[in-house]
């Protein structure tokens, strides 16, 4: 009985990621709010700081000199902690959210752990849902910069349409 209303209700996520109305896709981030309407509309504060993430980014800092920078400037985390780390930081610069695209999908459930959707399951991405902080030439540039810094020898980095 579990199984079957748990298969019921990834069905009908999948159903609403299909036709392009989930209310996933207006999940709020950091440097957005949800609008009356459930939209996400840019923080003017906040999106500040995430062009100064990806600017300091691209300058050369690292993630632990970003998370210093923040601290020292008093810029709370998307927790509302003081102190900002570099999990919280590395996963800002890799959504797609902040050039006005969403990805659906990206994880899966296995019933006791997420995992990363490599090509299991269908994932589905809205271009142009809702205002853009940083541009797809920024984005893209730290993409490439953080597969550059990265161990992961071998691997490739292939923009988003």
């Amino acid at each position: 009985m579990r199984i079957e209303k748990s298969e019921t209700i990834k069905a009908g996520l999948r159903a609403g990621f299909q036709s392009g109305h989930s209310k996933m896709a207006a999940r709020k981030c950091y440097g957005y709010d949800s609008g009356s309407d459930g939209k996400l509309m840019i923080n003017q504060e906040e999106a500040a700081v995430v062009a100064w993430i990806f600017q300091w980014y691209l300058a050369g800092d690292s993630l632990g000199k970003i998370a210093a920078g923040l601290e020292k400037q008093n810029i709370v985390s998307p927790t509302g902690k003081p102190k900002w780390n570099r999990e919280a930081i590395d996963k800002l610069l890799s959504n797609e959210k902040y050039i006005g695209q969403v990805l659906l999908q990206k994880t899966i459930s296995t019933g006791a752990s997420q995992i990363k959707n490599d090509g299991i399951c269908n994932r589905y991405l809205y271009s142009e849902h809702h205002s853009a902080i940083i541009s797809d030439e920024v984005f893209n540039k730290v993409q490439a910069e953080k597969l550059r810094r990265s161990n992961q020898k071998g691997l490739s980095f292939s923009p988003l349409p």
